[in-house]
């Protein structure tokens, strides 16, 4: 997940999505509110680890902020030296990735196409609407915003956090912070990202447990509208400068490989972005078997901590059970 967040265009939450976690993620983050001082009142830190899955969490975390500082270099040089075939390889993970996830479940009806259009079209008009970002004037509140919209990015499949912070034109400058731990700046765009997983997880976790079916399909919708900013051979047609005079890419035209070499000089690198493609889809559906093994375990809620009950952090449950330990 940390590396698909480094490339914009893709997003950790279609990994999530594609390894069988995201569910058991989007109810996780849910857990991190004042429910989790109920929790340790009642328990102290065993109940409260339950409570928030830390089993499950720390590492998931743990591996994300590593992945984002070591990807972090790899990321910039294939960027600018090999884009082609980086746009290649995870145009492959996401294009498998829809067809993964977009298999219909047994209450699928007709009228879960709208959920579905709905993605694709949010999908496409995300990115444009991002430079709004920078009339807000103060850098420190746009650094926040960023923050919270990233991070509800990360949480969609198929809407890239990084991608939206480079229609913001704040992607070179988050990603430089980060490189050189300018924990000013990590700080003022962490605080963002805690407002955004605070409020956008229980919107995603109300959603999925009272709308699963039509919410999985507006989930699908995302991941497909994505597939266009990843397409390899591409011309810019429409931008904009940013507060920084960096250019922020808003439109556009897609080209066939052969048009491509003809437009810009530059071998289309076919044979090479065809295979990374391959190997991308490879990638994906080898990881939706695995995780498909195994099913997700559930965040304990401190309710559940009655006599009798089950205090095991790892007991699972359908994902289709009724809502317990809300944070109203």
């Amino acid at each position: 997940m940390g590396a698909a967040d480094a490339v914009p265009g893709v997003s950790g939450g279609t990994i999530a999505f594609v390894t069988g976690i995201y569910e058991e993620l989007i109810h996780s983050i849910k857990q991190f509110g004042p429910s989790a001082f109920v929790a340790w009142r009642r328990g102290g830190l065993p109940m409260l680890a339950a409570h928030l899955n830390l089993a499950f969490v720390l590492p998931l975390l743990a591996g994300i902020l590593a992945s984002l500082v070591s990807v972090a270099h790899l990321v910039v040089w294939l960027m600018d030296d090999h884009p082609l075939l980086l746009n290649g390889f995870f145009f492959g993970l996401v294009a498998a990735s829809a067809v993964v996830v977009s298999r219909h479940p047994a209450d699928w009806k007709w009228w879960h196409l709208l959920p579905l259009v709905a993605g694709l079209l949010l999908a496409h008009w995300l990115p444009a609407l991002m430079p709004l970002i920078s009339q807000l004037g103060n850098a420190n509140l746009m650094l926040m915003a960023a923050g919270a919209i990233a991070i509800s990015a990360l949480l969609l499949p198929g809407v890239s956090g990084s991608f939206l912070l480079l229609t913001m034109g704040l992607y070179g400058t988050v990603m430089q912070g980060i490189r050189s731990f300018d924990l000013g700046l990590i700080a003022i765009f962490g605080l963002g990202c805690l407002f955004g997983l605070f409020f956008f997880s229980r919107l995603l976790s109300w959603l999925l447990r009272h709308h699963h079916t039509a919410t999985l399909q507006l989930l699908v919708g995302f991941i497909v509208g994505s597939l266009p900013v990843l397409w390899p051979w591409r011309e810019l047609v429409r931008y904009q400068l940013g507060p920084e005079g960096q250019m922020i890419p808003l439109d556009y035209r897609y080209l066939t490989p052969g048009g491509y070499a003809q437009l810009t000089g530059d071998a289309a690198q076919l044979p090479g972005v065809v295979a990374l493609m391959l190997a991308g889809a490879a990638l994906v559906l080898l990881l939706g078997r695995t995780g498909r093994r195994t099913p997700p375990a559930a965040p304990v809620s401190p309710d559940s901590h009655e006599p009798g009950a089950s205090h095991e952090p790892g007991a699972s449950h359908r994902s289709d059970n009724k809502e317990e330990g809300s944070d109203a």
